[in-house]
């Protein structure tokens, strides 16, 4: 989904160099330029700033989702996130878009891209739990591996990828309002994920 269409429909155009804005990559894992969604962030616009809560990925920032204490107030242009939500437990994810609203400037916006349960569930519900619904890179892809983390990658001991929640539409755009985020818009791409947006309000905040 790296070639995704910006949600807003806009086209994103080149500044200068000096006039480059940062992202605040949440959750980045290993680098890759390819993990950022070029739509949304060119690399000659954009600058990546990485945060994870795990060292061996050698983050800019480590740290975890719920706890950007190290990053100033009002200081990030945008926030990507791909699935990282997921691997918060339901009750952390209040607390780290409560972070995300604190650390972007207003106006700034909030991107994420996560697995679509409620596009799943008619799957399961169809009996289809262990049939593959998609290839990834990993291979074929489950509703079972959605929901509970990729067996493959679980068995060679890569338990940190195992989801701890997850969203429909409604409720991610829910958090997302709770949270106090403006301009929220989510989005089904057909393929088995969400895509959402929302922005940090101009006036004060509450």
């Amino acid at each position: 989904m790296t070639d995704a269409t910006p949600i807003d429909g806009t086209a994103a155009q080149p500044v200068a160099q000096e006039q480059r804005r940062t992202v605040l990559h949440v959750g980045c894992g290993v680098a890759h330029p390819s993990k950022l969604p070029e739509s949304y962030f060119p690399l000659s616009d954009w600058r990546e700033l990485r945060l994870d809560s795990d060292p061996g990925v050698a983050p800019d920032i480590l740290a975890p989702l719920t706890d950007l204490s190290r990053i100033a107030a009002a200081s990030i242009d945008a926030i990507w996130s791909s699935h990282s939500l997921t691997h918060l437990a339901s009750h952390e994810v209040p607390l780290a878009l409560a972070e995300f609203l604190r650390v972007l400037k207003p106006g700034g916006f909030f991107l994420v891209t996560l697995p679509d349960l409620q596009q799943i569930a008619k799957h399961i519900a169809e009996g289809q739990l262990e049939e593959p619904v998609y290839i990834s890179p990993a291979g074929p892809i489950t509703p079972l591996d959605i929901l509970y983390g990729h067996r493959a990658a679980l068995a060679a001991g890569q338990t940190g990828i195992a989801p701890r929640t997850g969203f429909t539409a409604r409720s991610l755009a829910e958090h997302l309002t709770v949270a106090g985020f403006a301009a929220v818009k989510i989005e089904s791409d057909g393929n088995f994920a969400l895509w959402g947006v929302g922005t940090r309000p101009v006036g004060p905040q509450s």
